[in-house]
């Protein structure tokens, strides 16, 4: 629209269509009873207006708002936006409007995050780690009678609508891809330890350790925070102790990258001297060099279906049971075997 140029109305779209204004909002408002030939004439006579209905409005006539939210606690950049674009990708053509809600601790402040949503006169929430675990969450949402679907939980998988992956599975099969290359003084770097996927991880690693005979080495497990920082500082106390690692297995692709940034300024190559693997294959995984190998855990997909299964919940119908997604381990070139 031009600077100055007046917004359609309403009223305009009836003038255009030869209808009533009346006849114009029951269309927009999916009313039944309309007509094909009434339908088509509206819409038609709105797209050459340039002519959007007022969400807000429609929602103040329903009782809705339309709106569903986001909640994530302060995850890596790459994350944040594919858990976006998945809900935007389900959301598209629809009524519902995405918002965003970031919360800066979710452990210590799940009522603040239960008040928020009720606050902002959600329909509905998805909520991704570690949101999608807190019990005090669950149950206040739950009290509260406000739909929520949730992204990869660990516990309490009988509440609420769900979507996520096995993470002890795929966590299991990088170790042993790992192992398999001849690997058996490998580093851990956990990730934030109010995460439930990190001890869900960390279980799957020492699966394969176990199966294969690969000593746990308490000495060479570091706890990030899922950040490029916390990887780097890991990676630099790791690799400056007597029992030095061959392979490191990072719980994300943030601190994996952090970990190979702290090696080279150490002197060690990539993979030559030193194997390190991810989680997740966000786009920081395909943009660094050596590309990262990791798993590839389907965000996107998870949050698609999550706001799907929101959708279908909040429309009456039935969303259906918990939707598993499957995991992919990701080749590319920071894996080789051990040096000689």
């Amino acid at each position: 629209m031009a600077r100055g140029e007046k917004r359609s109305t309403i009223i305009d779209v009836a003038k255009l269509a030869h209808v009533s204004p009346k006849s114009v909002s029951r269309v927009f408002n999916d009313e039944p009873h309309i007509s094909p030939a009434l339908r088509k004439k509206v819409l038609h006579a709105a797209k050459e207006l340039n002519y959007h209905p007022n969400v807000l409005a429609q929602g103040l006539v329903r009782r809705q708002s339309y709106l569903i939210g986001l909640i994530y606690e302060k995850p890596s950049p790459s994350y944040v936006v594919e858990l976006q674009r998945g809900a935007l990708e389900r959301l598209h053509g629809e009524r519902y409007r995405l918002i965003v809600l970031p919360v800066e601790s979710v452990m210590d402040r799940p009522r603040e995050v239960v008040s928020l949503v009720r606050s902002a006169a959600l329909d509905g929430v998805i909520l991704a780690p570690p949101a999608s675990d807190h019990p005090d969450i669950i149950e206040g949402l739950s009290n509260a009678g406000i739909p929520f679907a949730r992204i990869a939980p660990q516990s309490q998988l009988e509440i609420g609508l769900s979507t996520a992956m096995d993470d002890v599975a795929a966590a299991r099969e990088m170790a042993e891809y790992v192992i398999g290359l001849g690997h058996r003084t490998i580093a851990i770097i956990v990730g934030d330890p109010t995460h439930a996927a990190s001890a869900q991880r960390l279980i799957g690693y020492h699966q394969a350790f176990d199966a294969n005979g690969v000593p746990r080495l308490p000495e060479l497990v570091e706890t990030g925070d899922f950040s490029f920082e916390s990887g780097y500082e890991a990676t630099k106390r790791l690799l400056s102790r007597k029992l030095r690692p061959t392979g490191i297995l990072a719980q994300n692709d943030d601190m994996a990258v952090g970990a190979m940034s702290a090696a080279r300024e150490l002197g060690f190559d990539v993979p030559a001297d030193l194997t390190v693997v991810g989680f997740d294959d966000s786009e920081i995984a395909r943009m660094i060099w050596p590309r990262l190998t990791t798993v590839r855990q389907p965000i996107v997909e998870m949050a698609k279906t999550a706001a799907d299964m929101l959708l279908r919940d909040l429309a009456g119908e039935d969303p259906g049971p918990m939707v598993i997604h499957a995991h992919q381990l990701i080749e590319r070139l920071t894996a080789a075997p051990p040096p000689a």
